[in-house]
Parts: structure tokens; sequence; C-alpha cells
């Protein structure tokens, strides 16, 4: 079924294939990356990380990410492609602000095992859902569902933590479930590319920006996953 898409080819599409698509979609998310980590460590190396922490600021670019997040899902039909691409490096600068706490709580080479581990992972997911000829739509509800009960599960746990309470085991329970989670999300927005490269192919604005979109599907799956590594390595080296 999804073979087919390999055929398809539109002159007015500035990503042309298939194969050309899904690669520079890959490209926006690992550019994505890389500004995400070069932020948090040069926030850390220039010791911005704690007038950003002491002064409150970091709550300031979590609501700024979510702002961010929101605009491009609800506005993506109506924005220029180029402003979903500065809305998409913006979020990934903010994100590494944010990102910057990790380096003063986890030493150096448990980042480094959990970055390697997390693109392993990531990447063979990602290759099962670009080669699949399973049809992984009927994941979504039942991963959007799964992502609502661990947000829900992560809010008890925090409220919990506040008064004194806490469960070692069941925090290694939600990282393994929320670590498979996004490695099952991973496959589904890897094949959803195609999906929207089928349906949009024709439009070549909506198609880079369907190209933003699911870059950052697929750069919030792999952040996701590098966390909750770093959270199962931690638990081990504590």
């Amino acid at each position: 079924m999804y073979n087919d898409y390999h055929d398809i080819s539109y002159a007015q599409s500035p990503f042309g294939t298939l194969t050309q698509y899904m690669t520079k979609t890959f490209g926006w998310m690992f550019a994505g990356l890389l500004v995400t980590f070069g932020a948090g460590i040069g926030t850390v190396r220039s010791g911005l990380i704690l007038p950003l922490v002491n002064s409150g600021l970091i709550w300031a670019t979590l609501i700024g990410e979510l702002v961010l997040v929101f605009v491009l899902s609800a506005r993506i039909t109506k924005i220029q492609p180029g402003t979903a691409t500065a809305f998409f490096f913006l979020y990934a600068v903010l994100n590494g602000l944010n990102l910057a706490t990790i380096f003063l709580v986890y030493d150096l080479g448990t980042l480094i095992l959990a970055f390697l581990v997390g693109a392993v992972y990531f990447g063979v997911m990602a290759v099962y859902g670009a080669v699949t000829r399973r049809d992984l739509t009927g994941w979504g509800p039942k991963l959007l569902g799964g992502l609502v009960a661990m947000i829900v599960c992560s809010l008890v746990g925090g409220l919990l933590s506040l008064f004194g309470l806490r469960f070692g085991f069941m925090d290694l329970v939600l990282c393994a479930v929320g670590l498979l989670l996004f490695m099952g999300l991973t496959a589904y927005d890897t094949q959803m590319l195609k999906h929207h490269y089928a349906y949009f192919g024709g439009d070549a604005a909506m198609l880079h920006k369907a190209s933003i979109i699911g870059a950052l599907n697929l750069y919030l799956d792999f952040i996701n996953i590098f966390l909750y590594i770093v959270r199962i390595l931690g638990r081990r080296d504590n």
C-alpha cells in the first residue's frame, strides 16, 4: 500500500519524491535537536542556568513552549511556511533552556549514554514506521489515550511527592511505559509522513508546513525517549 507513494512526484513541491520529503523532514528534526542541545549546553556553560531558575524565568520558557505548540497545531493552515519554520526553531531554543536543568542533575556520562541508547531506540522504530506495510493509523487513538494516562499519573505523582510520598518502583514502571509509548509514537509519526505527503503533495506551502509539523512530532518523540532513559539510568546511578 505505502510503497505506491514512492512513485509520486509533485512538480510544485520543494521536496520532490517521498524519499526526499521524508529526508527533509528528518533534517528539520535533527537540526532542531542540535539547536536544543546547543542551547542547553550554552546555557549551562555561560552560567545563565542559575539566574534562569532562581528568577523563575524557566516557567516563562515552559509557557512559551506550550503557546508555540498550540499555535503550530491550531493555526498551521493559516500561517506562512517561513513562520512555521521559525516557530519550530524557537521552540527548540526554549526547550533547550528548559533541558539545561538536567545538566545540573545528571552527570555527562549518563546523558551521553542516554542519548546514544535513545538514538538506537528511535532509529529502530523510525525505520519500522517507514518500511512496514502494516497500517499504523489505528495506533493513533490508543497512543493518545496512553499519553493522556501518563500525564495524569505524572501529575498525581508530582502532587503526592509534595506531601513526601514517593513510589520509587512505580516511577520506574512509568518510565518504562513512557519509553514504550514514545517508541510506538515514533513509528506512528514516521508513517504519518507518508499520509501527509500523499494528502498535501499538490500544495507546496502546506507540504512544507506538514513537514515542519512532522519534524516537531518526531523531535518530541526523541526528546521524550531521551528523558525517560535519563531517568531510568539516573535511578541506577543513584
